[in-house]
């Protein structure tokens, strides 16, 4: 089967008229294909037709890996396992994310067996061509596969997306072939993505957090899913632990039973921070081993995090502002 039956078949699925959340979301899960030759399951990103890794390896994290030679061993070690679904973004570490996945990916025609998301932090034209320009020389590429408008998390950033020019500078890099697909990201409440969802755009794509804890509060999985699947956005997950290691330190959930939950929605694919070989490995035979949760699972794990889940005070990206990165506090007039 080719790709573009895939698309085809995948976008003929999701825009039936009045096909029900659970259908949508089985269609979602229906795309995904076994390990095959890569190693590594894959699922459909929404309406881009594009197949992608269930797991995407998270960039913050491989560019907190103190001994440079690992993370780049462990970026090659991902793509031959098949985790070929790379995320980055313009301000990890200063710019030193990107520029360390780019010098993983500039040997041995790596950078083609990947498909490369980065982003845009800033929200006028000219800040975000100069963040697209310094993201392809850092990551030594012309195009970028999927290019988001980074941490969507204060009520007027959608506004400014569209009122400050970033939205143009966006469609004139994908005119120009630097950029293939458009999409965007953030953390602090559902109520933001459904005002960018709701701009006079066809997003490619929206990430957000997708975990057990989400459902109790502030949840994307219960207010915004339903809305991507009906306009064939593709769901990247997030802060599949529920920041740091609040699940499993005070619900008893294991990385596994964890991230069994996250790839158990409708998500094209689950970021995942990894800092060493061990938790790649990890990982990789995890993504190999998944089959889908049934209801009772879903609920039973949701149940058992249900009492430290409903005042959000372990994620405390949506609940506090101690995860806002420090641009977009200085965006919006905020010490940073």
């Amino acid at each position: 089967m080719t790709s573009e039956t895939t698309r085809r078949e995948f976008l003929k699925q999701t825009a039936a008229a009045g096909l029900s959340l659970p259908a949508l979301s089985g269609a979602v899960l229906a795309t995904q294909a076994g390990p095959g030759a890569t190693g590594m399951p894959t699922r459909v990103l929404g309406r881009t037709g594009e197949r992608v890794s269930i797991l995407a390896l998270g960039g913050w994290h491989i560019g907190s890996v103190e001994d440079r030679g690992e993370a780049i061993r462990m970026m090659h070690l991902a793509i031959d396992e098949g985790l070929t679904f790379f995320d980055n973004s313009w301000d990890y570490h200063d710019g030193g994310s990107e520029t360390l996945m780019g010098e993983a990916l500039a040997s041995g025609g790596r950078r083609d067996k990947v498909f490369l998301m980065t982003k845009n932090c800033e929200r006028d034209y000219e800040g975000s061509m100069r963040c697209l320009e310094q993201s392809l020389r850092r990551l030594r590429t012309d195009r970028i596969d999927l290019w988001q408008f980074h941490e969507i998390i204060y009520d007027n950033d959608p506004d400014w997306v569209f009122d400050k020019g970033g939205m143009k500078a966006a469609l004139e890099a994908q005119r120009a072939g630097k950029v293939r697909y458009i999409g965007f990201t953030g953390h602090k409440d559902p109520r933001i993505h459904l005002k960018m969802l709701d701009k006079p755009f066809a997003w490619d794509t929206a990430q957000m957090p997708i975990n057990a804890l989400d459902v109790h509060y502030r949840s994307f999985q219960r207010n915004v899913i339903a809305v991507c699947l009906k306009k064939q956005v593709g769901v990247i997950g997030m802060k599949g632990l529920g920041g740091g290691d609040g699940i499993a330190r005070q619900a008893g959930l294991t990385a596994e039973e964890a991230y069994g939950y996250a790839l158990s929605q409708p998500v094209a694919s689950q970021v995942v921070g990894m800092v060493n070989l061990d938790q790649l490995r990890a990982n990789i035979a995890l993504a190999r081993g998944f089959t889908p949760l049934g209801d009772q699972e879903r609920t039973a794990l949701e149940a058992r995090v249900r009492d430290v889940a409903g005042d959000g005070r372990y994620e405390l990206f949506k609940s506090t502002q101690v995860f806002d990165g420090g641009l977009h506090r200085r965006q919006h007039g905020l010490p940073s």
